[in-house]
């Protein structure tokens, strides 16, 4: 696209360093669109000019009119995932939704250890992980109940789009503000100082055993094939258009144990074909209607 081309339009951001036209923002839509699923409603223009104007800045650019031709042609890929990771909301934090490990680890997680015990293996997925404090939480939650959790068959599935936010998580670095929401005793077992004279401190390395971090587009292929008997797949359907989302609760089906669950955003719901194959179990807690104790 040519400079002359993308300006063209009234910008939608006034008095912005950078134009950002209307082709220019649909472009945007559409790639984020096409490579994550995300859908950009018309109003999040100025969310979209915050959150990629400092990359035209890094990048020494005059407008998105020739961001998007950076991002659309070949030497684009890596700008990209840049742009997708800039515009994907990341907002996480420790034991967030606590009801949801209140039930995982009252009611999903008690037999199953006794099954882990005598040799069975236990798979849980945290979907859109973020920097690792959903993934890290449930952890916590595992060694709460199992304190040498790691020795046994037992793994964390954490995955996530953005590359940046995976390295968050297996760094396992976090301010002392953001860990306030973990439970005193967690915190003082399960975590240590950080040795880099921040203060921050490290998940230790018993509840990073667990946890395996892996890059994966939701809209995209899944490598898993095995079940999981557990799912927290939250706060990211959505950014999806509705048949997108049915689409990811329809491939969530067959990865889910009958006896497993799915925790889900406070804004979410199930739809679709799946939504007749699950049964509330709680606040946005989902079991397979086969599940024993489901509710009914």
């Amino acid at each position: 696209m040519s400079t002359a081309t993308a300006k063209s339009g009234a910008s939608l951001v006034e008095s912005g360093e950078f134009e950002l036209t209307p082709r220019d923002f649909a472009a945007i839509a559409a790639i984020l669109m096409d490579e994550a699923g995300i859908s950009l409603s018309d109003g999040k223009a100025n969310l979209v000019y915050s959150r990629l104007a400092k990359r035209l800045r890094l990048l020494g650019l005059r407008n998105f009119g020739d961001y998007v031709a950076l991002v659309r042609g070949p030497q684009g890929v890596e700008e990209r995932q840049a742009m997708i990771a800039a515009l994907t909301t990341n907002v996480t934090r420790f034991f967030r939704e606590p009801h949801h490990f209140e039930h995982l680890k009252t009611v999903i997680l008690p037999p199953l250890l006794t099954k882990a015990q005598q040799g069975n293996k236990i798979r849980l997925w945290s979907a859109a992980c973020s920097s690792g404090q959903e993934p890290y939480s449930m952890a916590l939650t595992l060694l709460s109940l199992l304190p040498d959790a790691p020795k046994y068959d037992i793994r964390i599935l954490a995955t996530d789009i953005d590359p940046n936010m995976l390295a968050a998580g297996e760094a396992g670095l976090y301010d002392s503000s953001h860990t306030e929401a973990v439970p005193a005793a967690l915190r003082s077992r399960w975590f240590v100082p950080a040795h880099d004279g921040t203060g921050r401190l490290q998940i230790g390395p018993e509840a990073r055993a667990l946890v395996s971090f892996r890059k994966i587009n939701l809209i995209g292929n899944w490598p898993m094939r095995g079940k999981f008997q557990a799912i927290f797949c939250r706060n990211v359907v959505i950014y999806f258009d509705n048949p997108t989302q049915e689409k990811i609760w329809s491939r969530i089906l067959p990865l889910l144990d009958p006896g497993g669950a799915l925790y889900i955003g406070h804004s979410e719901r199930v739809s679709g074909p799946a939504e007749t194959s699950l049964r509330g179990d709680g606040i946005t807690i989902y079991r397979p209607i086969t599940a024993k104790g489901a509710a009914p």
